[in-house]
């Protein structure tokens, strides 16, 4: 890597708005530095991918440690520009369902949890220093699912999302105060392959520009706000859902 290449940590890139953003930052001179649970996925399309791609299960604690440790044993030293919290679960009951506040088992919602909101904070925690030292920038990944009932998205997921809301917000407090800015985006109904059956005659009819939103819209978004041009940006939410929050 040389010193004028920005390096950011991304983590769920294997599909959908993950995939897109770490094609567009790529497409820029990006170096991305990937996490997921699950070995590289086979259409990565960045340069670079395989020897940038780490396994972390970000369902334990332990191994997130480990898995920061690594990651600062690969910037050796070097700034981080950005950090991307993009992983994150929705469980469905065994008919494909959402899981609503009566159904949903503790150890559901504990697992959420982790993976949706302790996970980013942990991540962002053990790569304060590099940020630091980049300038850099925190983006989280809320949904729209966090300030509204959603027809699909069920309790746990929806209410940590909300509780990564009111994160960011914190976060962009205290990590201001040292030179990164935190912010976070909150995609409606994006075109991708883990969109419910029947998400389009339910959902269409309540988004005013009549479509749903594709994951390279919002890798522009996140790709905005890492850059200079979102400089005096921090601790925003920024609705990437056609209106459907209006």
């Amino acid at each position: 890597m040389d010193n004028s290449q920005k390096t950011m940590v991304l983590t769920g890139a294997s599909r959908g708005i993950g995939h897109a953003t770490v094609k567009r930052f790529s497409e820029a001179g990006w170096r991305i530095i990937t996490c997921s649970r699950s070995p590289l996925h086979p259409s990565c399309p960045w340069d670079g991918g395989e020897e940038n791609h780490m396994q972390i299960d970000l369902s334990s604690p332990s191994e997130i440690e480990r898995g920061a440790a690594n990651l600062l044993e690969r910037l050796n030293g070097a700034p981080l520009h950005a950090l991307v919290n993009n992983a994150g679960i929705s469980p469905k009951d065994d008919d494909g369902a959402r899981m609503d506040s009566v159904s949903t088992p503790l150890d559901t919602w504990q697992h959420v949890y982790q993976v949706n909101v302790f996970a980013p904070v942990m991540l962002a925690r053990a790569l304060i220093e590099p940020l630091q030292r980049g300038k850099g920038t925190v983006v989280n990944v809320t949904s729209i699912a966090g300030s509204r009932v959603h027809e699909f998205a069920g309790t746990a997921y929806a209410t940590s999302k909300a509780a990564l809301s009111a994160l960011t917000r914190e976060m962009a407090s205290d990590f201001g105060k040292r030179g990164v800015r935190v912010n976070a985006i909150a995609p409606g109904e994006i075109l991708t392959e883990i969109l419910t059956p029947g998400s389009e005659e339910a959902m269409l009819p309540g988004i005013p520009m009549g479509r749903f939103g594709t994951s390279d819209e919002v890798a522009e978004t996140i790709y905005f706000l890492c850059n200079d041009t979102a400089g005096y940006i921090n601790g925003a939410e920024l609705h990437v859902n056609g209106g459907q929050h209006v």
